[in-house]
């Protein structure tokens, strides 16, 4: 049994806990608060103790693990910290917010011999696993292009001064709430981004929350497919990743909704069981764990998709296209 302690106990935080309640390979047996009594009365109904001192978790010998749902611009310090202390490291997304931090957190992980997870969690929906399934058996043929979309209402949530609210700890508005997940799904099925030319404005949201409510992105990954992506922060929700083949395409519009079309006949529906993805990606790093692999994620991977929303920003900002290389 991995034992997990997590720092950031916000509404993300609960679900984490709560998904692995359960199971038999992972459990969150602590919470690190900076105000504990405030967590005092959940803790006692999740069964779990409540501790104010990060430091002192990375010296318990009874932790195996750390899981990091904190303000973003705070992860590569603590992953830091962590990999130095011998715990091994679960941080919610984005892993960092700049290709130097996500490279010198991956490398403090790997110096430390611990293993790293990455809370991106569309990776177990099961209708993308499906999809992906089918994309590598050759299904739609050579994959030429993808579309993706992640948005929602969110940013009408969003209070002037929490942390979530400002570009700092958000660049590129919904890209680090909601587009990164999508990002991610299609570096899985494309490889790695080569090029990114962005949009990133605020529309719609008050002039009190600093944040960019509509970002739409052109990709070219290095293997030569090109994609679109947008993402979202005042609008109705919606998640889909489309791909189109040399003999048809693959949609996915939600963790169980699948469809397949050929290059004759119409779309069919593809039954897809329901699952707990956030249960899924916490024992999938409990299993990595096990077996003293380092990442649950391709560094490569986590990097890339870290420099692209750094090259979101500077697209958007200079109006031009950004080189990753």
């Amino acid at each position: 049994m991995l034992r997990m302690a997590i720092y950031g106990m916000g509404r993300w935080g609960s679900r984490l806990v709560e998904s692995v309640q359960a199971s038999d390979k992972v459990r969150v047996t602590k919470i690190i608060s900076r105000d504990p009594a405030r967590h005092k009365e959940y803790a006692q109904r999740a069964g779990v103790k409540v501790v104010s001192s990060y430091g002192r978790v990375l010296r318990d010998p009874e932790i195996d693990a750390v899981l990091l749902a904190t303000p973003h611009s705070l992860h590569m310090k603590q992953i830091v910290q962590a990999a130095k202390a011998g715990k091994h490291v679960f941080v919610e997304k984005p892993f960092t917010l700049t290709r130097k931090t996500a490279e010198k957190a991956v490398e403090a992980c790997r110096a430390g011999g611990v293993t790293l997870g990455v809370g991106l969690n569309r990776r177990y929906a099961p209708a993308f696993v499906e999809m992906l399934r089918r994309i590598r058996a050759g299904e739609i043929g050579e994959v030429l292009h993808l579309e993706a979309q992640h948005s929602g209402p969110s940013g009408y949530r969003l209070k002037a001064g929490h942390w979530r609210a400002t570009r700092t700890e958000s660049p590129a508005g919904a890209m680090t709430a909601r587009g990164i997940h999508t990002l991610d799904c299609m570096i899985q099925i494309a490889g790695v981004v080569s090029t990114v030319y962005a949009y990133s404005e605020r529309r719609v949201l008050p002039a009190n929350v600093e944040l960019d409510d509509t970002t739409s992105m052109l990709l070219r990954f290095k293997s030569g497919i090109t994609g679109y992506l947008g993402t979202h922060f005042a609008t109705a929700d919606c998640w889909r990743v489309h791909a189109f083949g040399s003999k048809g395409w693959l949609e996915s519009r939600g963790d169980t909704d699948l469809a397949f079309r050929g290059l004759e006949g119409a779309a069919v529906k593809i039954p897809v069981e329901p699952a707990d993805k956030e249960k899924a990606e916490l024992e999938a790093f409990a299993d990595a764990v096990a077996a003293k692999q380092p990442s649950t994620v391709a560094p490569e991977e986590i990097v890339n998709g870290i420099a692209v929303l750094e090259a979101v920003v500077t697209s958007a900002a200079k109006g031009k296209p950004v080189q990753i290389k």
